[in-house]
């Protein structure tokens, strides 16, 4: 993969061609559960799948901040992005958030902000305090939705307790301030989804305006509702080949334009029951250029 020709216009690529160089991300942890819970919960989902060690402790703002630049960026990244990732932080208080946003942008080496959020939680007045507060530090924010699908059949299936209405209001209104952008998390693999279902997911994403994706394939997590439907053999998953064998049928129809900031997960092998595929991240990327070169593809190669 070359600067001059990605394969992948992945979330490093997006970085280099707007700040010149390599940005990293601090996850942060706000503290606040996702309302969702409450409602019995995403049948995937578990907080600790996706809570990096460096937040496996209750520690404020600032000493997640000092774990993050020692964690995460290790020496290799000079700046980095606030990483909003954990539960849904938006439903935070406004007033609370946006202590938490200012309190992150002001770090010299923060260039922005990436907010991990329900669609169902976004609202116009903290959009507009958001909208000031990023204007006025000259920085970056992406909101990322989570829609997981395009298909309200399978939204219900997830538990969810969004509808895709709720994802495209989302867009809609963080369309209409100039210095917000907005991302689309979604899962592939869904059980009762072919890859037309998932094709027409990213396309109703894409086409609702969003700038970067966050896609990644469907994982059975210990303790989850998810786990029992799999034990009953009511769910299946992706080995690493059909898996490579699907990006390379999807990534081709997104726009190259967009930023891919991720194409797999990565749980934690101890509360990972499957797939588990047994390979390193740094591998699957290798893996997929692989794949990709083979076959002559690219992002955004069957694009009109």
């Amino acid at each position: 993969m070359t600067s001059a020709s990605p394969l992948i216009r992945t979330f490093s690529q997006h970085c280099r061609e707007l700040h010149g160089c390599a940005v990293g991300k601090i996850p942060l942890d706000l503290g606040v559960p996702c309302p969702n819970r409450r409602l019995g919960g995403c049948i995937f989902c578990s907080a600790e799948s996706y809570t990096p060690a460096s937040l496996e402790q209750s520690t404020s703002l600032e000493e997640q901040l000092h774990r993050g630049r020692t964690v995460h960026l290790q020496g290799r990244h000079r700046f980095f992005y606030g990483y909003f990732q954990q539960e849904t932080p938006t439903a935070l208080k406004p007033d609370l958030f946006m202590q938490h946003a200012d309190l992150v942008l002001q770090q010299p080496d923060c260039l922005g902000l990436i907010i991990s959020t329900r669609p169902d939680y976004v609202r116009r007045p903290l959009l507009e305090r958001l909208n000031d507060l990023v204007a006025r530090k000259g920085k970056q924010c992406l909101l990322e939705l989570g829609l997981q699908t395009a298909h309200d059949r399978s939204l219900q299936f997830l538990q969810r307790n969004h509808t895709l209405d709720d994802f495209l209001q989302a867009t809609e209104l963080i369309g209409q301030f100039s210095h917000l952008a907005s991302g689309a998390h979604l899962i592939l693999g869904i059980p009762g989804e072919d890859r037309q279902h998932m094709r027409a997911s990213i396309d109703v994403a894409v086409g609702a305006g969003v700038s970067a994706l966050k896609l990644h394939h469907l994982q059975v997590i210990r303790n989850t509702p998810l786990h029992p439907l799999y034990e009953a053999g009511k769910v299946s998953v992706y080995s690493l080949e059909s898996f490579m064998e699907l990006l390379c049928t999807l990534i081709p129809h997104i726009p190259p334009h967009i930023t891919i900031h991720r194409l797999w997960a990565t749980a934690h092998p101890r509360i990972l029951v499957a797939p588990r595929w047994n390979i390193r991240t740094a591998e699957l990327s290798v893996t997929l250029r692989t794949y990709l070169q083979e076959r002559g593809l690219k992002q955004g190669c069957h694009c009109e």
